[in-house]
């Protein structure tokens, strides 16, 4: 009993720790923002800036263009989300209900997919878009997304259609139900939370997404938000810290503010089906 306040001040002091060593990057990128050119090559920097300013946001916009940037960002992401759930939904309904060995098959592949680099697969994955004329477009920056997030989406949703109880569609069967019938007015309604979770998981994956979009996208009107940052760092490696730190500021807030408002039914998705009932 004496030892147990003890534990728990060391976990608390354990959390805490973490937690700052997560939110430092983002306090100090919130810091730079807002700092004049004079406090950003200070030789004694301080975290809150000591004459706060907007300079460093007017510059970014008149800059680069931030807006059309992002645009172009939502509108691949927001369609990889989409067709991603489109496929993976039915794809896991399968996968869940049907547990042959090509199922548990095509889980072993999910898993192992997520643990091929990126440059293995870049070669190849131009090579094909460029058959298919997509080099340099949105539509084909859209459908590498959707190949990208399906494997991780098609994991979340099999958790979710496993917890829903079996009994249910039974029931829709006898009433005579056919597969398609019973999964979109039964099982559908009930998978609304995962959908959306994973939806929103996958919007802001393909949101943050950079190293595809770069070696893809070469017209400046197609590039990507994440792209648009690197433009400014000069040629020599100097960046213009203040406008980067302000211009990635922006582009992260959709994804944090998505995070906050989704973090419990993610987790839920994550562990959903993990126990067996």
């Amino acid at each position: 009993m004496r030892t147990r306040p003890a534990a728990r001040a060391g976990q608390y002091a354990a959390l805490l720790a973490y937690l700052i060593f997560l939110a430092f990057p983002f306090l100090w990128l919130l810091s730079t923002a807002f700092k004049p050119a004079r406090e950003l090559g200070s030789l004694h920097p301080t975290w809150i800036p000591r004459h706060p300013t907007l300079a460093n946001f007017r510059q970014a916009f008149d800059e680069q263009p931030l807006l059309h940037a992002a645009l172009n960002s939502l509108l691949a992401a927001l369609g990889a989300a989409v067709i991603a759930v489109l496929i993976a939904t039915p794809m896991a309904y399968v996968m869940a209900r049907h547990r042959t060995r090509l199922a548990r098959a095509a889980s072993g592949w999910v898993v192992v997919s997520q643990a091929f680099p990126f440059v293995l697969i870049i070669i190849p994955l131009f090579l094909v878009l460029k058959q298919l004329r997509l080099i340099d477009s949105l539509a084909g920056l859209t459908l590498v997304y959707v190949v990208w997030s399906l494997p991780f989406a098609l994991w979340m949703l099999v958790g979710y259609v496993r917890a829903v109880p079996v009994e249910l569609e039974e029931a829709a069967a006898v009433d005579g139900a056919g597969r398609l019938r019973t999964l979109i007015s039964v099982t559908a309604p009930l998978l609304a939370p995962g959908i959306a979770a994973t939806a929103l998981f996958a919007f802001v994956t393909a949101w943050n997404e950079f190293f595809f979009a770069l070696v893809l996208l070469k017209s400046p009107g197609n590039q990507t938000l994440p792209v648009v940052l690197t433009h400014f760092i000069g040629a020599e490696g100097v960046a213009d810290l203040g406008p980067l730190a302000a211009a990635a500021f922006l582009a992260t807030l959709p994804s944090l503010v998505v995070f906050a408002l989704l973090q419990r039914r993610i987790t839920g998705g994550l562990i959903a089906g993990a126990v067996k009932s």
